[in-house]
């Protein structure tokens, strides 16, 4: 058996069932095995960028390892763009950078770059395969490091080692690929409590750390009296069945959320890591998130959480006093729906007519013709704001697109 057999062998057991890239001379001995190996394809693609984006749209709507490649040179140097989306995103995603012959790595040969260099900062792990006594331990290293950091993991592998007999057997392997929830420490819960219990007014800002605790949200915003405002990336996970529902802050907002955020006694983020520090108070707030890192980073707090968003507030709710006056979040709702029809509407309801038509008017007869399960992708620019604006989420449509990187197209 080959390098390359191995390396798809073990694809293979990790549930990979297609590889996204162009074909090179490198990749030769990969690009082969696959072909002669059941239940793993290879997908051809216009260039190695769009084979990088395809893995991490692959890997964001199904949650499992997804896999690309580049061959030696400029082939790889193309995957870049994708892989630091997917790694800003949180894409589980192994990228195969094949490189030039070994004997040849140093001395300035045709198409030689250094990928082990180059990709480090668009990973998580990035590492080289120089020979087969390697296999199958980095391979398989490669892909939990991808699956447990949620992140992009490189392996460089020159072609000739790709084409050298293995020396080791494959064996089995199971990777980890559902994550634990982070419970909070009890003093973060107390002091988060007493917060909210000693504000008049709250307001709940939310990201895509919320996507699994939904009704967690909408119960705690019932006991609080709280708008609930969301990032971009939030909106598909908590903007759907929102009775309490301000819109989106930041610079493709809309709504009250702004209001919201700015009016409150308390702001307490919920899951995000919102980068636009100027839209945020800069006082009043708290944070909770399952990633210690993101605590505070964008603003002060007064109080910091490091716990899974749903695990938090189900610890929370015994805790916190139901607040008794509708008067701010009843008063945020109302401008919000006023914002709707004077701003939002307007491009889509008395304008109908017009041409040319808005393209705001596409967005929402798109939202009105698409199935109830759609995909949605999202470039960069006005795109963006159609979709934060005309996109109505339920809970199984999901949208995508790189609003964390903000690479186009």
């Amino acid at each position: 058996m080959k390098v390359a057999e191995q390396f798809v062998q073990i694809l293979v057991q990790a549930g990979v069932e297609q590889v996204y890239g162009v074909v090179g001379d490198s990749l030769n001995p990969v690009v082969d095995a696959i072909r002669r190996t059941p239940d793993i394809s290879w997908i051809g693609v216009q260039n190695e960028e769009g084979a990088a984006f395809a893995a991490a749209a692959e890997a964001q709507i199904t949650g499992r390892l997804a896999v690309c490649a580049g061959s030696c040179g400029p082939g790889n140097t193309h995957l870049i763009q994708g892989l630091y989306d997917a790694n800003r995103s949180g894409a589980p995603v192994l990228a195969l950078a094949s490189h030039i012959p070994s004997a040849q790595i140093g001395t300035s040969f045709f198409q030689e770059t250094h990928p082990e260099r180059l990709f480090v900062d668009a990973s998580t792990w990035c590492e080289t395969l120089s020979s087969a006594a390697q296999m199958p331990r980095m391979v398989r290293v490669a892909i939990q490091q991808a699956l447990g950091s949620s992140g992009v993991s490189v392996i460089v592998m020159p072609g000739d080692v790709a084409d050298l007999d293995t020396t080791d057997p494959t064996g089995e392997g199971s990777y980890c690929i559902e994550h634990g929830r982070v419970v909070p420490p009890a003093s973060q819960v107390q002091r988060l409590a007493d917060a909210i219990n000693a504000a008049d007014t709250v307001t709940l800002f939310c990201g895509v750390g919320v996507r699994d605790a939904h009704a967690e949200v909408m119960a705690f915003a019932e006991t609080v009296k709280a708008p609930v405002g969301h990032s971009l990336r939030g909106k598909e996970w908590i903007q759907y069945d929102n009775p309490y529902d301000v819109g989106m802050s930041g610079l493709l907002g809309y709504g009250a959320c702004h209001d919201a955020v700015h009016e409150a006694d308390l702001l307490v983020l919920l899951g995000t890591d919102f980068p636009y520090d100027s839209f945020l108070p800069g006082s009043h707030t708290a944070q909770v998130d399952h990633n210690a890192a993101h605590l505070g980073r964008r603003t002060p707090l007064e109080v910091a959480v490091h716990g899974d968003v749903g695990e938090t507030l189900r610890a929370l709710a015994p805790l916190v006093e139901t607040k008794t006056s509708r008067r701010f979040l009843d008063d945020m709702l109302s401008r919000h729906e006023r914002a709707l029809t004077r701003v939002v509407d307007a491009y889509t309801d008395e304008l109908r007519q017009r041409v040319p038509i808005h393209p705001e008017y596409v967005a929402d007869v798109l939202d009105e013709l698409a199935a109830d399960d759609a995909i949605f992708t999202v470039d960069t620019g006005m795109n963006n704001v159609w979709a934060a604006r005309y996109l109505t989420p339920n809970g199984r449509r999901r949208v995508l697109g790189s609003f964390l990187h903000g690479s186009m197209a």
